[in-house]
């Protein structure tokens, strides 16, 4: 498996991130779309965070998830230095992620950074993988089966919930 060559690229400001973004990683997995995961600091590691989004194209990333928070501008910066669609994950921290939110959605005209919910982090995989299928048949199989499980888990449920008996629950 050393010869995969990664198509998504997880990106987080530090490790402390990670408990969010493994829900993205493990979507990512679970569906065979190969990534890589690196911790990049906007603030700590400029230089590094400029090379890696100016080289990614060239290595073969086809899309990047960008986790921030607190001033939240790992996002913004990878989206100025690449052309690669960029999806950005707030991190809830100060204000509940409120801050990390606006920060990564109110990016100037001629830079978009897509942002999903606040550790929203495997929506945000989904939503690369999404981007991935327009060309890609197979992963766009693969998705329409995970979407179709999320339906078969919710009618389970559902069937669950009607043996819940209350004295004035009417169904």
């Amino acid at each position: 498996m050393t010869d995969m060559k990664p198509v998504v690229s997880i990106i987080m400001g530090s490790t402390s991130d990670l408990p969010v973004m493994e829900k993205a990683a493990a979507f990512l997995d679970s569906i065979q779309v190969p990534f890589e995961m690196n911790a990049l600091s906007a603030h700590r590691t400029p230089a590094a965070v400029e090379e890696f989004a100016k080289g990614a194209q060239a290595r073969g990333i086809k899309v990047i998830i960008a986790a921030a928070g607190m001033a939240a501008a790992l996002p913004g910066v990878i989206a100025a230095n690449t052309n690669v669609p960029v999806i950005g994950v707030p991190i809830k921290g100060m204000l509940d992620g409120l801050d990390a939110m606006l920060s990564i959605i109110q990016m100037p005209p001629g830079i978009p950074v897509a942002t999903v919910g606040v550790n929203g982090a495997q929506n945000a995989a989904i939503l690369a993988a999404q981007i991935l299928a327009v060309a890609d048949t197979e992963l766009a199989a693969r998705l329409a089966a995970h979407k179709e499980g999320l339906k078969d888990k919710i009618e389970k449920a559902n069937a669950e919930l009607s043996q819940v008996k209350y004295n004035y629950k009417t169904n």
